[in-house]
C-alpha cells in the first residue's frame, strides 16, 4: 500500500491539528459514487473521520452507509494520502469497495446544511472534474486540495 504526501504552500512548520479518515471508491457500470456538496459546489469521494475504536474498514463502511445509503465491502486498501495545510495534518485512507446493497443514510446536520447529495458519475467525467484541480490553486485552496487529493487517488486506481 502506497503513501503519498501533499504539502500546502501555507503549511506551518509543525501541525497542531490532526484528522484521520477513510474514503471509499465504489464503481458500478462505469460510474463512480461521489458525494456532492451543493453549497460548496464541490465533489468528493465519500468518506469521513474515524471514530474512537473503529478500524479503517469499519470507518469506510459506516461513512458510505451514512453519506450515500450503500453497504460496501472495503476489500482493498489502495493508497493513503497525507496532507499538510496551515496547522493541519490530514491522513486519508482510500479503499476500493464492493457493493453489497442499499441501506438507510444518516446525514449529519452539517452535511444536510451543505446539501450533501450522493451521485453516480461516469468515471471519465470524475477524472475530468478532479483533474481540474489546477484551476482552483489561486482561487480556493480547499477545492484545490480536495480535487488534487481525489485525482491522485484515482490515478492510483488506474495503475491497477
Amino acid at each position: 500500500m502506497k503513501t503519498i504526501e501533499i504539502f500546502g504552500e501555507d503549511r506551518y512548520p509543525e501541525y497542531t491539528k490532526i484528522r484521520e479518515g477513510c474514503r471509499g471508491i465504489l464503481i458500478r457500470g462505469g460510474k463512480i459514487l461521489l458525494s456532492y456538496f451543493k453549497s460548496l459546489n464541490i465533489y468528493m469521494i465519500p468518506g469521513g473521520g474515524i471514530e474512537f475504536g473503529e478500524s479503517l474498514e469499519e470507518c469506510c463502511k459506516r461513512e458510505l452507509g451514512e453519506e450515500c445509503g450503500v453497504r460496501v465491502d472495503p476489500h482493498t486498501h489502495l493508497v493513503t494520502l497525507e496532507e499538510y495545510y496551515h496547522e493541519w495534518y490530514f491522513k486519508s485512507h482510500y479503499f476500493i469497495c464492493g457493493y453489497l446493497g442499499k441501506c438507510e443514510s444518516a446525514l449529519t446536520e452539517n452535511e444536510i446544511k451543505r446539501g450533501l447529495t450522493p451521485c453516480w458519475i461516469d468515471f471519465d467525467k470524475a477524472l475530468e472534474i478532479f483533474g481540474s484541480f489546477e484551476e482552483y490553486k489561486d482561487i480556493d485552496e480547499v477545492q484545490y486540495g480536495t480535487y488534487y487529493r481525489e485525482y491522485l487517488a484515482l490515478q492510483e486506481l488506474l495503475k491497477l
